[in-house]
């Protein structure tokens, strides 16, 4: 005699059951994906504009709800998809905000346009990788569906091990293979008050404090009203408390307010290196050198694209002496050579009291230096300058009027704690930084107020500010708090003059940062991921008793 089935326990189906509507369509496995990917798309677009900013943080939340629609299965099935819609987000936000790579090699590296659209779209998968960690273990250790919403700490503890595990993938992207972190989601606040936590724990800190925020924003779907007021509580405290900390100085004014004049010469990436167009690019910026009155003027990087010895004897000899004329100091953008067949991408410091060279420590990948086993893809372009040496970490910086100016060049100022080995040696910590750059290689695009927002977010983590001068865009002065005080319009010929106020002292970051790197931000990462974990193991017995068969 057969027996009737059991009846399904109602409350238990309607818990489980998948969002109904629209909702539904856009979390269901077929699609969930290409939503994953469009939201990438408009995360890459909130970078390089301060005023959309906190939206990145919006657009996450939204991710993480579709990462967070699915949590019946079991963990090792929740992982796989979540590893699907960390590496769709990943596809989405770097070919969305890393597009200008292609113009570098297909425009100015001469590379056929299917190898060099083929070689961005390999490029930005690998990048991908990253989110796919952090989204696989995310969604593997979110709280199982049940009875009832998620509880209070269980939810608290998934929020922790999202931004716990996303904040560790961004380091590794960041650190790894000479690391790459543009678009790192701290970049993206440096116009809101999240970063408030920068001079206390970096940027890697405040990426951790924006995907806190995104987790608990999301998690107001998720939660009980009891739940979703906690939550919200904890979001407007993490904000209140980076209103609180940008109110804090921890570094204070120092030395003589110094006159500078940066330098923009728009010379086009395809002339630059061409015998006919040399001339007049050493006669602009050599008229300038020779004629400006300023405490100091700065060049881009590579303003003189020769070595010293390639030039006409008397062009420098000509330009220390006027410097000296007029009682003003310059560092030049110049490759210079360090012993046999070793060249370095440099500054030279005029017109000081003693003569002073900074080389480039931060190389770039393809573009400075070529990657073990990659020499076939360098063959397939044609680019001038070829493999450089290193500098040190802790050059001295340059003195002007006794206020010291750490000079880095071009993509070094993305790398906050090897910036911050420069204040290992109080004797040298700096002042004031000089940020030289050309970003004529990737045309008039989203990459010049990209590089720009990175810099702010510099002047920020040390409460010192930075001059920039470069090629194309975007020479500007940002002060101490990593506001843009004056700024050049890009892709015109012209000189920034501006008045600059050195400043003292360390901020958590940077005496932290000096002494062990990005180290206090992994750790704080791996400890908010540790203790995610642990609250989502609470009371996860009988999560599941719904889903057995009868």
């Amino acid at each position: 005699m057969s027996e009737r089935p059991a009846k399904r326990d109602t409350q238990s189906a309607t818990a489980s059951a998948p969002p109904r509507g629209l909702l539904r369509q856009f979390t269901q496995p077929r699609c969930a994906p290409f939503v994953s990917i469009v939201l990438g798309v408009l995360l890459a677009q909130t970078f390089g504009r301060p005023q959309l900013g906190g939206w990145s943080i919006v657009i996450l939340a939204a991710w993480i709800s579709l990462l967070w629609a699915d949590t019946q299965t079991l963990p090792k099935d929740r992982a796989k998809r979540g590893a699907l819609l960390g590496f769709s987000l990943g596809l989405g936000w770097f070919t969305g905000g890393l597009w200008w790579l292609y113009i570098s090699m297909a425009v100015y590296g001469g590379m056929a346009p299917p190898i060099a659209g083929g070689a961005l779209l390999l490029f930005c998968a690998y990048l991908a990788l990253y989110p796919t960690l952090a989204a696989a273990l995310a969604a593997a250790l979110a709280p199982a569906a049940g009875r009832e919403p998620w509880k209070l700490a269980r939810a608290i503890g998934a929020a922790l091990v999202l931004a716990g595990g996303w904040t560790l993938a961004e380091w590794l992207r960041g650190t790894l293979f000479t690391g790459f972190p543009w678009l790192a989601l701290g970049y993206a606040q440096v116009g809101n008050p999240l970063s408030g936590y920068a001079p206390v724990i970096g940027q890697y800190g405040v990426n951790f404090a924006a995907a806190l925020a995104a987790a608990l924003l999301a998690l107001l779907s998720q939660v009980s009203l009891r739940g979703a007021l906690v939550s919200l509580g904890l979001l407007v405290a993490l904000f209140l408390g980076g209103l609180q900390l940008q109110q804090v100085r921890w570094t204070h004014a120092v030395g003589p307010t110094l006159k500078v004049a940066l330098l923009q010469g728009d010379v086009a990436q395809s002339e630059k290196f061409k015998p006919e167009t040399l001339g007049p690019t050493l006669q602009l910026y050599g008229d300038w050198l020779s004629s400006l009155k300023a405490n100091l003027i700065v060049t881009p990087e590579t303003a003189v694209p020769v070595l010293p010895e390639d030039l006409d004897p008397g062009y420098l000899r000509q330009i220390e002496r006027a410097l000296r004329e007029h009682h003003t100091a310059a560092l030049l953008g110049i490759p210079l050579t360090r012993g046999a067949d070793q060249y370095t991408n440099s500054v030279l410091g005029l017109g000081g009291a003693a003569p002073y060279r900074y080389d480039k420590s931060h190389l770039v990948p393809f573009g400075e230096f070529v990657p073990y086993g990659f020499h076939w893809f360098v063959k397939l372009m044609d680019m001038p300058l070829g493999s450089f040496a290193r500098g040190g970490l802790d050059q001295p910086p340059f003195v002007v009027q006794g206020v010291k100016v750490a000079p880095n060049i071009c993509y070094e100022d993305l790398f906050g704690a090897q910036m911050a080995q420069r204040f290992r040696n109080p004797a040298h910590a700096p002042n004031v930084f000089a940020n030289l750059t050309n970003l004529g290689w990737f045309g008039n695009t989203i990459i010049i107020p990209q590089h720009l927002e990175i810099a702010r977010m510099r002047s920020l983590e040390f409460q010192i500010p930075g001059i920039r001068a470069t090629n194309t865009g975007a020479t500007a002065i940002i002060n101490a708090h990593g506001q843009v005080a004056a700024e050049l319009p890009p892709y015109t010929v012209g000189v920034l003059t501006g008045s600059v106020q050195g400043h003292a002292g360390l901020t958590p970051f940077a005496r932290l940062a000096s002494r062990y790197g990005d180290w206090p931000e992994v750790l704080l990462a791996a400890l908010a991921l540790l203790l995610g974990w642990a609250l989502t193991r609470l009371q996860r017995g009988g999560t599941h008793h719904h889903n057995a068969r009868v």
